[in-house]
């Protein structure tokens, strides 16, 4: 079973999205074990600070490096961690290549930023894998960690139902983008599902897929310039 950790200044805002759809599925199935851990927990002064001003100066406030080592040191004390990753526009920006990487590991640690950063000495020390997940900056690491979870909780063994699923997502075989889906009712409102997906002939059918792949593939490169 995969295990998925997650150190927060803010552990209450990542509850509800571990407790809903296929991560709260893979978890009653015994597939992933997610636990959050709450940053004020391990800081031991009488006021449980978590932050102060940087050194240097400038505006903000940053998250103080005891807390992040006390739980840190914890968690490695009962298990090895392939990954302990940390969310940072200056990271290596995410994609499916990544999550699938990931999604090879047993034991994963998240660590969210919030407010100004976290102290670098924490980086220096514990961290494997630095990831942005875009050219812009948040609130807080909590956000980006949900999405890295979710990516990689999906690509479990037997979590999703259908187990052809995940294998047909946009940006697995790292070529294509997927084709575009239909369903029911075959005409609404004037607009009607292409013939060919109607037909029956699975020979057309998958040629009509892969071409609409390749056609969206390049106009998906030229909207972002991807060479």
């Amino acid at each position: 079973m995969m295990r998925i950790d997650i150190i927060s200044a803010v552990p209450e805002s990542l509850e509800s999205p571990i407790n809903t759809s296929i991560v709260k599925r893979a978890q009653n199935k015994g597939k992933v074990e997610i636990v959050i851990h709450n940053l004020r927990d391990y800081a031991y002064d009488k006021h449980k600070q978590i932050d102060d001003k940087p050194f240097g100066g400038g505006p903000g406030m940053l998250l103080k490096p005891e807390p992040f080592f006390e739980c840190i040191e914890k968690l490695q004390s009962e298990r090895t961690y392939e990954h302990i990753i940390i969310t940072t526009p200056k990271g290596k920006l995410y994609d499916q290549g990544y999550a699938n990487k990931l999604s090879l590991g047993h034991n994963i640690m998240i660590l969210a930023g919030h407010y100004k950063g976290i102290d670098d000495r924490v980086r220096e020390r514990f961290v494997t894998d630095e990831i942005s997940i875009g050219n812009f900056v948040l609130s807080g690491g909590e956000l980006p960690a949900l999405i890295i979870l979710d990516s990689i909780v999906r690509l479990v063994p037997g979590v999703l139902n259908d187990s052809e699923s995940a294998l047909n997502d946009t940006f697995m075989d790292g070529e294509y983008l997927e084709p575009p889906y239909y369903t029911r009712p075959a005409e609404y409102r004037g607009m009607k599902v292409p013939q060919i997906l109607l037909s029956g002939n699975d020979k057309k059918i998958r040629e009509w897929k892969e071409e609409e792949s390749k056609v969206l593939t390049e106009k998906w490169k030229k909207i972002n310039s991807v060479e």
